[in-house]
């Protein structure tokens, strides 16, 4: 049918509150970065990523491997809500649920619009091979790293050829 617009996705059309629940664990790349250990410097409240992977995370698949019990299991675990999306610091800038608070679009790499959940690993983006298990970390402290902060250069917007 020549003419028909197709429905814009949900995550253009509604908010994060809007959005039901599917919608909203839909948005999880599986990239596992707010899975990784973070320290906060007592003076001057500075996030410092770890490369050490929560214990729960499989550094595998990068899922969880107790979802419905991880609050449970890791007290520390933090359900993310459109309110908690609204007020913590430390979502990776690649995470959809910053990304959509912020006002941006999912990128390319993102599984909702590439139609393929390998795209976050080949995007850099995933920890796969980066994240260290806890089990295996020791000290922290000796684990930081910035790359989860960071957006890789792969999963950076290209750039058109004929924009300035």
């Amino acid at each position: 049918m020549l003419g028909m617009a197709t429905a814009a996705p949900f995550w253009r059309t509604k908010t994060l509150a809007e959005m039901s629940r599917a919608e909203w664990e839909s948005l999880c790349d599986g990239c596992g970065r707010c899975c990784l250990h973070k320290l906060r410097d007592e003076d001057t409240e500075e996030i410092g990523w770890t490369e050490v992977a929560c214990r729960l995370l499989d550094t595998a698949t990068c899922r969880c491997t107790d979802y419905a019990n991880r609050r449970a299991r890791v007290p520390d675990c933090v359900k993310l809500t459109p309110r908690k999306v609204a007020t913590v610091d430390w979502l990776p800038p690649t995470c959809a649920y910053r990304l959509l608070h912020e006002g941006a679009d999912l990128p390319d790499w993102h599984p909702l619009v590439s139609g393929d959940p390998e795209s976050v690993v080949r995007a850099g983006v995933s920890v796969r091979g980066k994240a260290i298990r806890e089990r295996d970390a020791g000290a922290l402290v000796d684990h930081l790293v910035t790359w989860p902060g960071r957006i890789p250069r792969a999963a950076r917007p290209s750039r058109r050829k004929d924009m300035p």
